[in-house]
């Protein structure tokens, strides 16, 4: 086959890595009740762990200071 140009390149590793965090018991309520009510207004229910990743590469990707730090 010969070679083309795709729009999409090579995938990304999209291994998922495993993190253990501790969090306060009054963080750990305001994400249980994230996860409820996105699952009353999407009618799926999500469990938090599945939300909170999406939830970081949210707040990553609104910190503008983050990316400037970054691309320095």
């Amino acid at each position: 086959m010969s070679k083309t140009n795709l729009k999409i390149g090579p995938l990304p590793d999209r291994t998922p890595q495993k993190l253990t965090v501790l969090i306060d018991p009054p963080l750990a309520a305001d994400l249980d009740d994230y996860a409820r009510i996105h699952s009353e207004i999407h009618g799926v229910e999500v469990p938090v762990a599945a939300l909170v990743p999406l939830m970081l590469e949210t707040f990553l990707a609104s910190d503008s200071g983050f990316r400037r730090a970054r691309r320095s």
